[in-house]
This record gives C-alpha cells, sequence and structure tokens, in this order.
C-alpha cells in the first residue's frame, strides 16, 4: 500500500510522557509506538501531531470529584466520561512530547482537552460531539483526504480519532504496530467495533513501505 503522497497525512496521536513508561497514566508498552511513528514520520510529507493539554483543574480528573476513583465512569452534561488520574497537565513535564519522539517533522500541533469542562480523545472533535478542534478545517483547506493514524491510545483517543475522521467524510487507517491501547478488554473491543462499522482501515508499518 502505498502512502505519504500529497492527500496524505500521518496524524501521531499522544505521544507524550505521561501515557509512557513511569507517566501518570502509562499505557502497557506505550514507548514501544516511538520507534516506528519516528519511521512513519520520515515517510510521510505530512505530519501532524496531537498534545493532550489540560488544565491543572480539568473536569475529567477523578480528584475534581470528591469520592470517586480513577476509571469511574460518571454523567457530564455531554454524556458518560471516564474520569482519570491527573495527567497531561499544562506546562508539565508530563504533558511534553516522549524525548525520544522525532515531532520537529509536523507541520501542525493540536493541542486538546484545554477546555475546563470537556474531555477530548479525538483530533477533530470534543466529547460532547459538537466542539471543532479545527483539524478539520486545516485538512480541508491543505487538500489531504487520507488520514494514517499512530500513537497513543488505540482504544480511545487513536480510534476516537478514525471514526471521527470517517464520520467527516476522510478516508482513514490506523497504523496497527504503532499504536497501543489502554486496555485489552472491553473498551479496546468496544472502539473495534465503532471502527469496522464505519470502515476504519488496519494497516502496519511493513505494509506502508512496500
Amino acid at each position: 500500500m502505498k502512502a505519504g503522497g500529497e492527500e496524505d497525512v500521518l496524524i501521531v496521536v499522544d505521544v507524550q510522557r505521561d501515557f509512557c513508561a513511569g507517566g501518570a497514566l502509562a499505557v502497557p508498552e506505550g514507548d514501544a509506538v516511538v520507534e516506528p511513528v519516528n519511521r512513519l514520520m520520515e515517510q510521510f510529507r505530512h505530519v501532524v501531531v496531537t498534545q493532550d493539554w489540560h488544565p491543572a483543574d480539568h473536569s475529567s480528573f477523578a480528584e475534581q470529584h470528591p469520592g470517586r476513583q480513577a476509571f469511574e465512569v460518571v454523567e457530564m452534561s455531554y454524556g458518560e466520561q471516564c474520569l482519570w488520574p491527573t495527567h497531561c497537565v499544562q506546562g508539565t513535564g508530563g504533558a511534553e512530547f516522549h524525548p525520544d519522539l522525532r515531532w520537529g517533522r509536523a507541520e501542525l500541533i493540536v493541542r486538546k482537552g484545554f477546555r475546563r469542562e470537556i474531555d477530548s480523545y479525538s483530533a477533530f472533535l470534543e466529547n460532547d460531539r459538537e466542539t471543532p478542534t479545527g483539524l478539520a478545517g486545516y485538512l480541508r483547506e491543505r487538500g489531504l483526504k487520507r488520514v494514517f493514524l499512530a500513537g497513543l491510545a488505540l482504544d480511545y483517543c487513536v480510534g476516537s480519532s478514525g471514526v471521527d475522521a470517517r464520520w467527516l467524510g476522510l478516508e482513514a487507517w490506523v497504523v496497527e504496530d504503532a499504536t497501543r491501547p489502554v486496555s485489552r478488554d472491553q473498551s479496546l473491543t468496544l472502539m473495534r467495533a465503532r471502527m469496522a462499522a464505519i470502515d476504519v482501515g488496519s494497516v502496519t508499518t511493513e505494509e506502508l513501505s512496500r
């Protein structure tokens, strides 16, 4: 499968310290995505990276809900929301990109989750499913129509970005060996079903290099 052309864009999702080993919300094997992501960035003419960028009192943090624990699900104004450990706080080391990520090739950095009252998984829309990040308009104006997704984590931000890309009329592919899930249980099963239902494709770095 040939990729990396003028209408293709690689979106590298949230490869940040807090999602990697030793971080506040470490994804199992999260560090393993860095090497394949770096190789992909060399292959693509167009690269976008996203960065979780929360205020310290973000409403998705469990510590903002007395009596609640991390990973509990609560009802927000926009629907169900998983509560998370405090992570990727603006200006902290945990919000920085992984030190080995060669993100300097990115044409755009999309910061998301900076509105206190709404969490943001997708690179395109926040969790209210209405508030845009601006990425869709950027891709449209640049003539970028085929999206390849890598980074962290497959069952939340990467998968949600793929679903929204398709919903917005873009072709979307998840690069399987350049992403990892938070959990290999229910959240991953549900996300794979959502992606399959809307024709988000699956590919590997080897297939993209042929």
